[in-house]
């Protein structure tokens, strides 16, 4: 779904490698309020002044997922969840397609609102049954077979609460289609970008941001790692309680094994969201996703673009704004979103910013893995809301946590949608393969 509710203009996917300048003094020693640990740093922090938030790498109970291996590229893996549905029947839930019943259009086709019996999946009269999505790729459009089929294997094998939900698929001779359960709020880019959109409170943007890096969590954490690989406000579909699911998995891709320590690949994903180091080498890492989660988590913060080209210079490119203001601790709420009216926690303010500047670090080693950043945002909720005054005029406790001991990098290592409107990712021209890539 994606964009399905009130399309944008189509997102630039075209990627041009520029020189990254050296990054200012505030990302390489941002405010000291917050300290990330590793597993191995555990007890070595338990005997350190209390810092803000103590957090430590966790594994979801019953998260870790080992996807079996297709016998060739075009297999379509067996799923007990997931239907194989005929044309005539998505064409009969669609109405035959008609234009009421279209959510909206991307590079990669259409999705249409669709009814279908709960108990057989079968075509249901409008209004009765359960709502369903289907999306309907176009013969000739950005995301092909490779792209289809991926989701289909991810999202019948793959099963979370933060993971929208595959229902089917068909596949009829040049007709391709996937099935997801209706997700009536639509995504977090309609939310923050449109203009007509109620502005999301802090409580809302904070659930969002933690269900997202809940799903992002799951996938590094599986037995067979998943790097996501397009990450961005387009993908993260919300329900109607505004929990957020990952949606759109044309461009995941298995993570590194063994003693490997990344994936090289064709460079795909979308401007601005792609970490550099990826975008320069190809060389792919759930690192990579750490960075893009960074870049989302400052659209939730300051209600900016990722990339905004109506805007000139520096201020096109939201990592690049945003960097500047972290040099003094008071400047950083010159970048929050002024939808918020103010109404956000300085404390929780501060820690949410740092945490989305240590996740866009140029240096993949330094940024934070997504459960250690799942930790952080977790605790975002128990912080008190300041008042007005309060968020202008740093109380004495405050002032004295901010000063807290220096953030210390974690150890670095890494563990073993459905329906996206805007353009499909694709090959970056920015990349020159090296002879060392596989």
């Amino acid at each position: 779904m994606g964009n399905c509710w009130n399309i944008r203009p189509k997102v630039d996917l075209v990627f041009i490698s520029e020189a990254h300048s050296e990054p200012p003094k505030c990302l390489n020693q941002p405010p000291p309020i917050l300290t990330i640990h590793s597993s191995t740093e555990k007890d070595r922090a338990a005997k350190l002044p209390s810092p803000i938030l103590n957090i430590h790498s966790f594994n979801e109970n019953n998260g870790t997922v080992k996807l079996p291996s297709p016998r060739s590229t075009g297999e379509i893996l067996p799923s007990l969840h997931v239907k194989a549905l005929s044309f005539n029947e998505l064409k009969n839930a669609t109405i035959n397609f008609c234009p009421e019943s279209l959510l909206g259009e991307g590079g990669f086709g259409y999705v249409y609102k669709g009814w279908l019996d709960e108990r057989t999946l079968t075509a249901a009269r409008p209004g009765f049954g359960t709502i369903v999505a289907v999306k309907k790729l176009k013969p000739k459009g950005f995301q092909g077979h490779k792209e289809w089929l991926s989701e289909v294997n991810y999202l019948g094998q793959l099963h979370h609460p933060n993971l929208v939900k595959l229902i089917g698929y068909c596949l009829e001779g040049d007709n391709r289609l996937l099935v997801y359960e209706f997700m009536p709020r639509g995504s977090l880019e309609n939310h923050l970008f449109k203009r007509s959109a109620k502005p999301l409170s802090w409580e809302t943007r904070v659930k969002v941001a933690t269900g997202a890096a809940r799903g992002l969590s799951f996938l590094h954490g599986s037995e067979s790692q998943i790097i996501y690989r397009d990450f961005k406000a387009s993908n993260i579909l919300l329900d109607s309680e505004f929990n957020a699911k990952l949606s759109d998995f044309g461009l995941a891709k298995a993570g590194p094994t063994g003693d490997q320590t990344h994936v090289s690949t064709q460079v795909v994903g979308t401007h601005g969201y792609t970490a550099p180091e990826y975008v320069s080498t190809g060389r792919l890492t759930a690192k990579c996703d750490v960075y893009s989660f960074g870049v989302v988590l400052l659209e939730l913060l300051t209600g900016r673009l990722a990339v905004d080209k109506t805007k000139v210079g520096v201020e096109q490119k939201l990592v690049e704004w945003a960097k500047p203001h972290l040099a003094e601790k008071r400047r950083i709420f010159r970048i929050m979103d002024t939808k918020l009216e103010g109404q956000y926690p300085r404390r929780g303010a501060c820690i949410a910013t740092t945490l989305a500047m240590h996740c866009v670090n140029p240096d993949p080693k330094a940024r934070p893995q997504m459960d250690q950043v799942l930790n952080i945002l977790e605790e975002l909720p128990s912080i008190k809301r300041s008042t007005p005054k309060q968020a202008t005029v740093p109380s004495p406790l405050v002032k004295s946590q901010v000063t807290s001991p220096h953030i210390k990098s974690p150890v670095h290592h890494d563990h073993p949608s459905p329906m996206n409107l805007t353009s499909r990712g694709y090959p970056l021209p920015g990349h020159v393969k090296s002879p060392q890539q596989r």
